[in-house]
């Protein structure tokens, strides 16, 4: 099984967020993939296999804990081997467990990807998480359906950065979301708005860069901006970077990636 770890939504390797790529050829059960996902140890690793001509694939999500419908920055990850290993190709299209169809268009030395984009519905977050991850105050929290995810909007960037979350408090804390967001606009930098996510209810403790969670988070700024176009900062230890626009229904990602190992599973 040809192997790749490639970092994502960053233009410098060891940096952005490194996701597992897989290309299946035959059938592969899920308890296999989980393995696979466990012993890689990423946030994600995505299984890719052919499904139809040579530009259309299935691509399939597993974190070391469960598998994930959707995420932003394997498919990334997927879209950088591909147009690598395919030089002829300009445009491909992925299609997920739920059946989305995730197409990625190489521009020069950048990727931007076709997203749908989510609503937020807004929701009380329990006091004892917000005393996991040391917030004090918040302008927003709201919800996220598709993804089950909890966002949080504080006010200040600084402060997201130097969230250092008790862990153990923050599972403790919820039972029955898949993570939390955290996000706050930006008035100092070059970005629009930072944000981080931490996800240890089903998968890493923190990932590092994010491409699903803009299918909502995108939307909320959007909306509060008065702007179609942004740029957002991810501000994990690793830290990574994206441009999003606001396209109708779909939201386009675009951002850059790096190959950083090439190998073959034997297992």
């Amino acid at each position: 099984m040809k192997t790749f770890i490639v970092d994502s939504f960053t233009d410098k390797p060891f940096a952005g967020n490194p996701a597992g790529v897989c290309f299946t050829d035959g059938h592969v059960d899920d308890d296999r993939m989980l393995q696979i996902a466990q012993e890689l140890g990423l946030s994600e690793t995505a299984f890719v296999s052919v499904a139809e001509g040579s530009s259309t694939f299935s691509i399939r999500f597993f974190s070391p804990k469960m598998e994930i419908p959707l995420c932003g920055h394997a498919t990334m990850a997927s879209a950088r081997v591909i147009f690598q290993e395919q030089q002829d190709l300009k445009q491909i299209s992925f299609i997920n467990t739920q059946g989305l169809v995730l197409v990625a268009s190489r521009r020069k030395d950048e990727i931007e990807m076709a997203f749908p984009v989510y609503e937020t519905v807004p929701t009380a977050a329990p006091q004892a998480l917000l005393d996991a991850l040391q917030i004090a105050e918040t302008k927003c929290v709201a919800h996220n359906a598709e993804t089950n995810i909890l966002m949080i909007e504080i006010a200040d960037t600084q402060a997201l950065a130097a969230i250092e979350p008790d862990y153990a408090a923050l599972i403790r804390s919820h039972d029955s979301i898949n993570g939390v967001l955290v996000t706050a606009q930006s008035h100092a930098d070059d970005f629009d708005f930072h944000s981080r996510y931490f996800w240890p209810w089903s998968g890493t403790n923190e990932d590092p860069v994010t491409g699903g969670t803009h299918t909502f988070l995108a939307k909320y700024w959007g909306e509060k901006l008065n702007k179609r176009k942004m740029r957002s900062f991810q501000s994990s230890k690793r830290s990574g970077f994206m441009q999003v626009e606001l396209d109708g229904d779909r939201l386009l990602i675009t951002g850059q990636a790096c190959i950083v190992l090439r190998g073959s599973l034997t297992a």
